[in-house]
């Protein structure tokens, strides 16, 4: 099978032990598995949302925050079989997981459908959580979108400058709004059920340093095409996680303005991350829990499989 699975089309045979741009194999790597408590609310609730992240990545953001796990050459993952990860999902149910969290999984779609459709049979319940980038093919999302509940989709930006410097790939502005097209056609209502869980499609989008223009004509596209069928997330805890360039923050004026902005747009919908919330962190996933005390929670049986397979 050649991989066709990411808009890169690297047209690879993964079966054979070819890789494409995201350096994987047919073999479905996971670097950490456990409750995290940083998502919005509604997919974290009172005990975390059930994250799965994955080891690789279609995109390599020079910026990215989980970089010991997405570029090219990360040695940090665990081989996982669609039982074993079918297994590990429904032991975050019975942790209390709000959500099944599934993070940077593009290059595994096969496999995923095939744990998730195990689970399921197993009695799944709790809502499951596509969360990507955006740089999709509708044709890849259409073996999996049966199994979602709900799109945590990145819409990074429109410019294709800014793709380039902060995505690695001006490319990526060719591919999302296609991804938008399909994904409202397919969801075109967002809301919650009696349990205040959500379904349907939650926008993020992380605000760049200095590039506040950018955000806006975001905005406003998703104002005039996404208002109606998606509920947005905007962020702005930007952070270089290598320090290797100086980046102003967003400071109160310009936080004050995209409030005012959304107001005049009419997007109510969605959650608006707190000035003062920002946290200057980035995860480290050489340790069982990459994650600041208190803020998640490893899962354990996971955890005794990855050391095993280190101590090999």
């Amino acid at each position: 099978m050649r991989c066709e699975l990411c808009p890169h089309r690297c047209r690879v045979d993964r079966s054979r032990g070819e890789k494409g741009i995201c350096n994987q194999s047919d073999v479905m790597n996971i670097a950490w598995i456990g409750l995290h408590k940083g998502e919005e609310p509604p997919l974290s609730g009172e005990h975390g949302s059930g994250t799965v992240f994955f080891s690789g990545c279609t995109l390599h953001c020079p910026y990215c925050q989980n970089h010991q796990i997405s570029h090219r050459e990360t040695s940090l993952y665990t081989p996982v079989t669609s039982s074993e990860l079918s297994r590990y999902m429904l032991d975050l149910a019975l942790m209390g997981a709000a959500s099944i969290n599934l993070i940077t999984g593009t290059h595994f779609i096969p496999s995923i459908r095939e744990a998730l459709l195990m689970a399921k049979a197993e009695g799944l319940t709790v809502p499951v959580v596509w969360n990507s980038s955006g740089f999709e093919r509708p044709e890849a999302l259409e073996l999996i979108d049966d199994l979602i509940d709900v799109y945590l989709i990145d819409i990074k930006t429109r410019d294709r400058e800014v793709a380039r410097r902060f995505c690695g790939y001006g490319g990526y502005i060719d591919t999302i709004e296609g991804v938008m097209d399909y994904l409202i056609a397919r969801h075109p209502v967002t809301s919650y059920d009696a349990d205040g869980r959500l379904s349907g499609i939650l926008v993020r989008h992380l605000v760049y340093p200095n590039e506040m223009a950018s955000t806006r004509d975001m905005l406003s596209y998703f104002a005039k095409t996404l208002k109606a069928h998606a509920h947005l997330s905007l962020m702005v805890q930007f952070c270089d996680p290598f320090d290797s360039e100086r980046f102003n923050a967003v400071s109160e004026g310009e936080y004050e303005d995209l409030i005012g902005y959304l107001d005049e747009l009419g997007i109510e919908e969605g959650f608006v991350q707190e000035l003062e919330g920002s946290i200057d962190w980035i995860p480290d996933f050489t340790r069982d829990n990459p994650f600041p005390q208190g803020f998640a929670t490893p899962l354990e049986s996971f955890i005794r499989v990855r050391e095993s397979c280190r101590d090999i």
